[in-house]
């Protein structure tokens, strides 16, 4: 085929243009890091037509194979007290998927999850390699259409839709159509907020850029490249170097919070590269490290995964109050549990810590108003560009919050495109309840929010099971640890008089031992911050049973620990079971994310002081071996429909007897009823963060999980069996209605804890 082109007048003036598609869409969604992704996912999977144009090759921004940075939210690696938190919706099933499939956290396979998850959405139009680069907007400043190129095949997309968002991270989309935007730190007086500078300021997060090492068996020879950095001490914190490291365990290889963050980027890159390859060069070459000399720089970062740059305004702006007194917002559709996580803006060179991580008592609301553009009225904000101060885009900045709050776009988006509105037009009481119900219903957590879907039939059912566990005793296992630290049972208390709680210790000689009882202050929090009771009691030498009874009354159910001072040579029992609802904790520290065991802010900061309270991870993980007087009724058949699915001031699940062979949980009604879905929530430990890279975990299918199980409709039968489970909601959209009065679930298999179902919903 041969193309002359297209002369113009005399000069000879070759003019060509590449092709053009138009793609008419409900929803356009620019960007394809994971809060792009889970909300062109949940906006698909209602109905709308929706274009996905992702700059990359790949899908996962921050979390992909380019830059490999391990998914975390509110869970903090389990480094802080927000239990029981792990993000929920499309980002759980992505991590819960990843863990089952790639438990050794492979970053290519990660790469292929994400990816397929969007391909089975046929709704999807995915734009690869794709980046948009104009917008055209109406009189009234709304998006009419942007103009997106692909490099790889010389395409350019007209991309047509009602409704936009921009996950793109620096906000291209926001930017070109004239959006409200911020870069840098706002001056302390403009929100109050005590951790802000005296006055406005361009500082703002670095990038960073990681590298993979691999053990070859043999000596490897490494010559650096010319630009490697030279001398290793111009990083001042070169002597935390370790050869163990690699990957995001090297997020402190970080540059560029002086420069600009957007339109400095590559240069930044280049300096990272220099960084990068001169620690790997000193790791090979110094003499430092004999370890290293079998070992091979396996892969290097392209690009660096970026932190911060533009934050766009909406009709609110989350700030350091928000987060740290965990405020209320009628608004909520999302939460946070990340530190305040500020860095020094000159990175790797500067003198100072890497970071500084200021954490909250408990997880905290994020307000719809911060997901939209104030000035741009079609236009939804996501991932790390929401509406946030600087301060509080510290918390709000990781990638789990990024693709909660994805996932609460992708659904306000259905609802306007469903009633023909606007992003604000939303903020009115009867439609904001919608959207929290939806997104409850689609597994989103919003705290303090309780499912009460008018159309949910199992809301209307008598809800009875084989069995309900009486918990009385979490049994020994023949294991016992010194009680050399500050150690606590972490049990779910109903209304009333607080149970007696009796432990067995073994002591080296006789002893005084002082144990009390805490609560917390804010609603749903797991940070001991409320003394109910205190006492103490001489323990003899050897071993004897200890009785923990404190005269507290609760008005409401809420979580409770039962505390023990550290005594020298005192051992406490433990057991290797584990239940829904129940932890055993230690007054310590991760590392990773704390650098004390108390948090101990600067004074006039806004932050608070509170210990740190940690669970075990699997397969360490124990609980205290102990017996509840009464026993604990917190387990029972009702809580699948108390409009929570997840341990939250209580247990809200269904955990059946343990001598109960064949569980099995049943919903009746006096008159039949029409059921055309069927959607249950299972327990897939909320508590593990599941860090989706870099880190292995010890199982592929959490412990309380329900792998195999029978859904029948009463005489009618069976529905359906499922024989290989691993998800945290399972749903059933029959091709013909049932009428029935009774549906039930058959418990047939779980992991190696007793099997937890939180919630049922019937359609």
């Amino acid at each position: 085929m041969r193309d002359n082109g297209t002369e113009e007048g005399g000069s000879r003036t070759i003019v060509r243009e590449l092709r053009q598609e138009r793609i008419e869409a409900d929803l356009v969604v620019a960007g394809g890091g994971l809060s792009g992704v889970c909300c062109a996912i949940t906006a698909a999977r209602q109905g709308l037509r929706v274009v996905l144009a992702q700059d990359r090759p790949v899908l996962g921004g921050n979390a992909s194979s380019e830059v490999r940075l391990w998914i975390l939210g509110a869970t903090s690696h389990m480094g802080n007290n927000n239990r029981w938190a792990r993000e929920g919706g499309v980002i759980d099933e992505l991590l819960v998927e990843n863990t089952w499939r790639n438990p050794e956290g492979n970053a290519i396979i990660l790469d292929s999850i994400v990816l397929e998850f969007v391909r089975r959405e046929e709704g999807i139009r995915l734009l690869l390699n794709t980046a948009v680069d104009e917008v055209e907007t109406g009189e009234d400043g709304a998006i009419v259409g942007a103009l997106a190129y692909c490099s790889q095949n010389q395409m350019r997309y007209l991309l047509k839709a009602p409704l936009f968002v921009d996950a793109t991270g620096d906000g291209l989309l926001g930017f070109l159509s004239g959006a409200a935007f911020r870069m840098g730190a706002e001056a302390r007086e403009e929100f109050g907020e005590l951790l802000a500078p005296e006055t406005e300021q361009h500082t703002l997060l670095g990038h960073s850029l990681y590298f993979y090492s691999r053990d070859t068996g043999r000596p490897v020879t490494y010559v650096p490249p010319a630009f490697a950095l030279k001398d290793i001490e111009e990083i001042p914190r070169f002597r935390e170097l370790r050869v163990t490291d690699s990957g995001c365990r090297l997020w402190w290889l970080e540059y560029g919070g002086e420069r600009d963050t957007v339109y400095e980027t590559e240069e930044i890159k280049w300096e990272l590269w220099k960084v990068a390859y001169g620690v790997w060069n000193y790791i090979k070459n110094s003499g430092e490290f004999p370890e290293a000399e079998t070992l091979t720089l396996e892969w290097m970062g392209t690009i660096p995964g970026k932190r911060e740059s533009r934050r766009f305004e909406g009709d609110l702006m989350l700030t350091q109050q928000d987060v740290v007194e965990q405020r209320t917002h009628a608004d909520a559709v999302s939460f946070g549990g990340w530190a305040i996580d500020l860095h020094p803006s000159d990175g790797v060179y500067s003198a100072q810590s890497g970071c500084t991580q200021w954490h909250s008592k408990g997880v905290y609301q994020i307000p719809y108003r911060t997901m939209y553009s104030r000035n741009v009225p079609n236009l939804f904000l996501t991932g790390r560009l929401i509406s946030a101060s600087h301060i509080a885009f510290g918390s709000t900045r990781v990638m789990a919050t990024c693709a909660h709050n994805g996932q609460a776009v992708g659904m306000a988006a259905v609802l306007c495109h469903r009633d023909g509105l606007r992003p604000r037009d939303l903020i009115v009481p009867e439609k904001l309840h919608e959207l929290q119900q939806q997104l409850l219903r689609a597994g989103q957590h919003i705290p303090g929010v309780y499912a009460d879907d008018a159309a949910d039939k199992a809301r209307a059912a008598k809800v009875t099971a084989s069995s309900e566990l009486e918990l009385a005793e979490l049994k020994a296992s023949g294991e016992w640890t010194l009680l050399d630290k500050p150690m606590s049972l972490l049990l779910p208390v109903g209304e009333g008089h607080v149970p007696a709680v009796t432990v067995s210790l073994r002591a080296q000689v006789a002893v005084m031992v002082k144990a009390s009882l805490w609560g917390a202050e804010h609603e749903g929090n797991t940070t001991p911050d409320k003394k109910l009771g205190e006492t103490e009691f001489l323990l003899a030498a050897g071993e004897q049973m200890a009785r923990l009874d404190f005269d507290a009354v609760l008005d409401k159910p809420e979580h409770l620990f039962y505390m023990l001072e550290p005594v020298a040579g005192v051992e406490i029992a433990l057991s290797d079971e584990q239940i829904a609802g129940v932890l055993t904790l230690a007054q310590k520290m991760n590392k990773a994310v704390a650098k004390s065991l108390v948090q101990t802010p600067p004074e006039g900061s806004g932050i608070d002081t509170f210990a740190y309270w940690l669970p075990d991870r699997r397969p360490m993980a124990r609980n205290v071996a102990a017996r509840m007087e009464p026993a604990l009724r917190m387990f029972g058949a009702a809580n699948v429909v108390n409009g929570v699915a997840r341990p939250w001031r209580g247990v809200n699940a269904w955990v059946p007897a343990r001598e109960d062979k064949r569980p099995v949980l049943r919903l009746e009604w006096a008159v039949p009823q029409r059921v055309s879905e069927i959607e249950i929530s299972f327990d897939t430990d909320f508590d593990h963060p599941m860090e989706s890279v870099l880190m292995g975990h010890p199982e592929r299918v959490m412990p309380g999980c329900v792998t195999e199980f029978e859904v029948c409709a009463g005489a009618k039968g069976s529905v359906a069996h499922v024989v290989e489970n691993h998800q945290t909601r399972w749903s059933l959209r029959l091709e013909k209605p049932v009428e029935t009065s009774e549906l039930s679930v058959v418990v047939l298999g779980h992991g190696s804890a007793l099997p937890a179902i939180f919630e049922v919903r019937c359609y």
